[in-house]
């Protein structure tokens, strides 16, 4: 079981968006939130980000990657005197395999990858709850090189889209996302120590965790859950609540919560059906849990995803 894929799987509600922004000097571009995280990488030029909870600018150059866990809103532009433009999806050019938003000028370019992935953010997994609002990754030789690789070949397809570009672009995007979460732990140790990432390489939480994704049907208890990891009941509460930072029953019902509304996303399975593979003994138990969660009931959930997907 890998665990952060099925994560991500299950936080995702949608196909990642991705728009080139072409810009000449003065230019800037105000983004308005979005259900779910956002990312920009710098393909050409240089610019700066005005982050969404204020502070000093971030300049970014050639290569640069910023991730927004939240997708809050934000600027981007050449300097921060320059009056932005509110993106907006009908000004998109979408004549080419990748949509095109254009800010006119006379001024040094700068050309930009910006995406988002629809996430389920109301209820962020820890994955995403532990991340800082801004995660900044400069471009430096030798430094993560898949990450790299994966930013270059989107760039690639952004200058010069070919037959097949948008689903070579979608698939780096993909890529990119797990690239961006690897690249970044990597560089925070003190992350390492302690919460998700420390969970998945801990002895004692991995198996328990593993098993928690692999079955969240089962009828785990803390004892149970104790076994899989090699320790007694009240050791292995200690232990998981110290790293991953909730109690291991606490977790069970997120995760529970979050395999049922991805079900709930991409199958038509009955609600009886979830309830039961999600470790519920009746469809009322499992609604009331739903709803306590989520704030509506799994049929109006339901409804209310793929309305927002026939947009």
């Amino acid at each position: 079981m890998d665990l952060l894929s099925d994560v991500l799987d299950a936080l995702r509600t949608g196909r990642p968006a991705v728009v080139r922004t072409d810009a000449r000097a003065p230019w800037g571009v105000r983004f308005r939130p979005i259900a779910g995280a956002g990312f920009h990488v710098v393909a050409e030029g240089r610019c700066r980000l005005l982050p969404p909870s204020g502070g000093a600018p971030v300049a970014l150059g050639p290569g640069d990657i910023v991730f927004l866990r939240r997708g809050s809103g934000h600027t981007l532009c050449d300097t921060p005197e320059s009056e932005p433009l509110v993106f907006v999806p009908e000004r998109v050019d979408a004549s080419s395999p990748v949509g095109r938003f254009t800010v006119p000028g006379d001024g040094p370019r700068t050309v930009l990858v910006c995406g988002a992935y629809p996430l389920e953010i109301d209820r962020p997994h820890l994955v995403l709850d532990e991340l800082p609002e801004v995660i900044h990754l400069p471009a430096a030789p030798g430094r993560h090189p898949e990450l790299r690789s994966a930013v270059d070949q989107l760039c690639a397809e952004i200058r010069q889209p070919r037959p097949g570009s948008d689903t070579v672009v979608a698939t780096l995007v993909d890529l990119l996302l797990l690239y961006i979460l690897r690249s970044w732990y990597a560089e925070q140790p003190e992350h390492r120590a302690r919460g998700w990432a420390a969970a998945l390489e801990d002895p004692v939480v991995a198996p328990a965790l593993r098993a928690i994704h692999a079955d969240p049907g089962r009828l785990w208890s803390v004892e149970s859950l104790g076994a899989e990891a090699g320790l007694s009941r009240a050791a292995f509460a200690r232990r998981f609540t110290a790293v991953v930072g909730e109690p291991p029953m606490g977790y069970l019902t997120g995760w529970r919560m979050a395999a049922a509304a991805r079900m709930l996303r991409q199958s038509a399975e009955p609600l009886a059906a979830i309830a039961e593979r999600t470790g519920y003994t009746s469809e009322f138990a499992f609604a009331k849990a739903f709803k306590r969660h989520h704030g509506v009931p799994p049929g109006t959930y339901r409804h209310q995803r793929r309305a927002a997907r026939a947009v």
